[in-house]
């Protein structure tokens, strides 16, 4: 059925927005899209300034359990690790699906319509299978259907505790023991779930959880099926060291002597980069997801975003553990923290931000429809009040977008075509959460 919205200022791509536009829905995406001045009498008015659906490239919905009780104290990445075990170790398929659900609906609420979600949760607790092997990637896929946000279930081969270290603890119910036996379940799954709304995709954990003579097994997979293929990437220090001291190279390195990357792969994190690292992962047009919330929030480091992109990666953006789930946050702090590092202003624009936030995510996440307001594409609309506290007075242009809108000014999501959530949901999303947390705290 087709339905008409009027869009009193929308970005259409470029360095400036547009007055007055008018775009038409039908089957899910835009079948026109034109400037008109006034709104007609039959449209959907969308009243502040409105972008393309907002693309989460690199999400652990579990970790949303973590929020608001891992911050307190000392510690560093590892000590916060054993903190997110216990909650790893607590779901079954039911509470992974509850607290999924929530945790997309708040996704959603914010303006993002597509979630890469990168999921090593396989197994039962003792490592068991669930009689169905894919139970919890399953929960994950109905868990975002059921909430109205596209997933791409980026399955994770997680196979080692450290290099050459066999899993332990909590860790053995991500394993499938081989990648022979991971990429028989993944292709299970990606069977079964294949669709419009959905993209089953592979994931290297880290060069420390999946032995180099493994890595090439995930890859394979996912140049068979044009799948896209994400990987941690150097978070750690350690993970350098420990890396160069088993194989004489750079996690980077080592991935690019397997094959592993190239245009249809993320690097997630890729904080501790050398130079050369930096020149490999440019060169070979890899992506690079910076979730800087989380980052900042486990005290990883800072990136070299800009580095990067001179090199030739291209930039995408996650909110990772979930310590805010905030779109516009995660892009100027791009931004806030090479302003840090170099103690300059001004390394990326607004438009660039914006576009790692949509199109360029989207397209990391296998969906290249989408993230642009144009005919044929994907009908996602997020729409800002640009008269809140903290919008107003800002012009209401792609700065005041990515410089001072947060995702409490998101007033309306659209879909596929159809409006997934407006800014009156918040609350009743606040309390499936609350509930949610509650069972997950007691569990674990």
């Amino acid at each position: 059925m087709s339905r008409s919205y009027w869009l009193e200022r929308a970005w259409l791509g470029g360095p400036s927005v547009t007055s007055g536009v008018l775009v038409t829905v039908d089957a899910g995406r835009f079948t026109r899209v034109e400037t008109v001045a006034r709104a007609p009498d039959y449209t959907h008015r969308l009243a502040g300034l409105t972008i393309p659906g907002l693309a989460n490239c690199h999400s652990h919905a579990f970790h949303r359990a973590l929020r608001g009780r891992t911050q307190a104290g000392g510690g560093s990445f590892w000590t916060w690790r054993e903190q997110m075990y216990g909650v790893a170790g607590a779901l079954d398929p039911e509470t992974y699906y509850d607290l999924a659900l929530a945790t997309y609906r708040e996704m959603l609420a914010s303006g993002i319509t597509c979630v890469g979600e990168f999921h090593y949760l396989h197994h039962q607790p003792d490592g068991t299978p669930y009689n169905d092997p894919n139970e919890m990637g399953l929960a994950l896929v109905s868990a975002a259907r059921d909430a109205g946000i596209r997933i791409t279930l980026l399955d994770t081969c997680y196979l080692a505790s450290g290099i050459g270290q066999a899993p332990e603890g909590v860790q053995v119910r991500y394993s499938d023991g081989d990648v022979e036996r991971w990429q028989q379940r993944a292709a299970a799954l990606a069977s079964a779930q294949s669709g419009p709304d959905v993209v089953v995709g592979a994931a290297i954990h880290s060069v420390r959880a999946v032995p180099r003579e493994q890595v090439k097994g995930v890859v394979t997979w996912a140049e068979e099926r044009r799948a896209p293929l994400h990987v941690h990437l150097s978070e750690q220090p350690a993970e350098n060291e420990s890396c160069l001291a088993a194989y004489g190279l750079s996690p980077t390195a080592v991935l690019d002597a397997e094959g592993a990357l190239g245009a249809r792969t993320s690097a997630v994190h890729a904080t501790h980069l050398s130079e050369p690292d930096i020149e490999l992962l440019g060169q070979s047009s890899t992506r690079v997801t910076f979730c800087p919330t989380t980052e900042r929030d486990l005290g990883d480091g800072i990136g070299p975003s800009r580095s990067l992109h001179r090199a030739g990666a291209r930039l995408t953006l996650g909110t990772d553990s979930h310590a805010v789930i905030d779109m516009f946050e995660e892009m100027r702090a791009v931004e806030m923290d090479e302003r840090l590092a170099s103690r300059r202003r001004g390394h990326w624009s607004a438009e660039e931000l914006l576009v790692a936030a949509t199109r360029s995510g989207h397209e990391s996440l296998g969906f290249a429809d989408a993230g642009r307001i144009e005919t044929g594409g994907r009908a996602d609309l997020v729409t800002l009040d640009t008269s809140s506290v903290r919008t107003a007075g800002t012009g209401a242009d792609l700065a005041a977008v990515v410089f001072a809108a947060t995702a409490s000014d998101v007033t309306s999501v659209v879909a596929g075509g159809r409006q997934v959530a407006t800014g009156e949901d918040r609350a009743e999303v606040g309390r499936e959460l609350d509930r949610v947390l509650q069972r997950v705290k007691e569990r674990s």
